[in-house]
């Protein structure tokens, strides 16, 4: 199967590090292409590739996909034997409902932590919007971990696309220097230790 990824900066674009680390755990082989933002040229060059002008897109043998949560998607479907999702029926609807709650939304953490790999300072002072979001994301991932049905360092046990989603939440967390509970502070090493993860931080450091 021909994959080919089209992401922004490394160090920049969360959305990309999701796209990349879904296709990771498909062990699939795929090209890539690296498409720096903010620069003059940026937009009409990812154009060309798909009317969102958005990273990630990756083109497949089915077309050109857009967008990190529809590649997932995707890649679930044609790698069903990678158990990208959860195999419990109720554990795959909460990774799936968590994913979408991360997808369109937690704005307030986001806009006001915007993903850098090299930040390395608090926020100050934060707002209560994003300390709110900050609640319920732990929240959430305590809701995962209370349905999941294996054992193991992810929210589901085994890792899945749910720990693809959550990666860049966990730069933000790290890189802002957010006081976790022992749990959630666990579980952000996990991802920060993930070698897939750690390679793409490798590479953002360097660019």
């Amino acid at each position: 199967m021909s994959l080919h990824l089209i992401i922004g900066d490394k160090l920049l674009s969360s959305w990309s590090l999701r796209g990349a680390l879904a296709l990771d755990l498909t062990g699939a082989a795929y090209s890539e292409e690296l498409i720096k933002l903010n620069q003059p040229d940026t937009r009409e060059r990812l154009l060309k590739h798909s009317p969102t002008g958005k990273v990630p897109l990756l083109k497949t043998a089915h077309g050109t996909i857009a967008d990190s949560l529809a590649i997932a998607e995707y890649l679930a479907e044609q790698f069903p034997d990678k158990g990208l999702w959860p195999a419990d029926t109720a554990a795959r609807a909460q990774a799936r409902s968590a994913c979408a709650q991360m997808h369109s939304g937690f704005f307030a953490m986001r806009g006001n932590m915007p993903f850098d790999l090299s930040h390395d300072a608090p926020l100050s002072p934060v707002p209560a919007d994003v300390t709110a979001d900050i609640e319920r994301m732990s929240a959430l991932w305590a809701e995962c971990r209370a349905v999941a049905t294996e054992a193991g360092p992810y929210l589901f046990g085994h890792i899945s696309l749910a720990d693809v989603f959550f990666a860049p939440i966990a730069v933000r967390l790290r890189t802002y220097q957010v006081k976790l509970s022992a749990v959630d502070q666990a579980y952000v090493e996990t991802l920060y230790q993930w070698p897939a993860f750690k390679a793409w931080q490798k590479a953002g450091l360097e660019e």
